[in-house]
């Protein structure tokens, strides 16, 4: 301002509210821009929601009910502490031999007997029971004579605490080596003796 000259205190007034007002209209700027930011923010994270809802029913409707490969481990095991491993089976013996000679112990829900990939039985077998506990009691059969040998019957290997499950060898019955005649236990299909995972079911006792 020049020397000398008096001081206006309506301009100074004027001055001030000016300011004040610019500085007013800059922080509303400010508010204004990051109002808008977070409403963007929040309407992608509702959009990534839908998407992700929308998958997951595409999903359900492709595979409807499917197991999980949790799901199928789990179940798997469930069968294996009901089953048992049965050695020096002789050649000729059929699934429904085996499981005449094991009903007394349980109820029997399925014998396997493994084949080679030519379909010629390997010697041994694996039965399944309806119950846990038939288990410890088929032990009781170990070293009985059928069909003029003596039977080595033991837990299913996969059971035993520690046991490596890639060193099955083909022990549920499926692929190469482990294809071959099955009898179930329940049912009534009729059995047939070299059908891959095939089998009948009937009465366990």
């Amino acid at each position: 301002r020049p020397t000398g000259m008096e001081e206006d205190p309506e301009l100074e007034a004027e001055l001030a509210a000016a300011d004040g007002d610019a500085m007013a209209d800059l922080g509303e700027g400010v508010d204004e821009e990051f109002e808008a930011m977070k409403s963007r923010l929040e309407e992608m994270e509702k959009e990534a929601e839908k998407l992700k809802k929308m998958q997951d029913e595409v999903e359900e409707q492709i595979m409807p009910g499917q197991e999980t490969a949790a799901e199928q481990q789990a179940a798997a095991d469930e069968i294996d502490i009901r089953s048992i491993y049965v050695g020096n089976v002789d050649y000729s013996a059929t699934p429904e031999e085996l499981h005449e000679h094991f009903q007394n112990v349980g109820t029997v829900n399925r014998v396997t007997i493994l084949c080679d990939k030519f379909r010629n039985p390997k010697g041994y077998a694996y039965i399944e029971f309806a119950e846990k506990d038939a288990v410890d009691t088929s032990l009781s059969l170990n070293e009985s004579v059928f069909k003029g040998r003596p039977l080595k019957v033991t837990p299913k290997r996969t059971n035993i605490f520690g046991f490596n499950r890639g060193r099955g060898g083909g022990g549920r019955g499926r692929g190469a080596g482990g294809h071959g005649p099955a009898f179930r236990g329940r049912g009534g299909r009729g059995f047939h003796p070299y059908a891959r995972g095939g089998g009948h079911r009937g009465r366990g006792r």
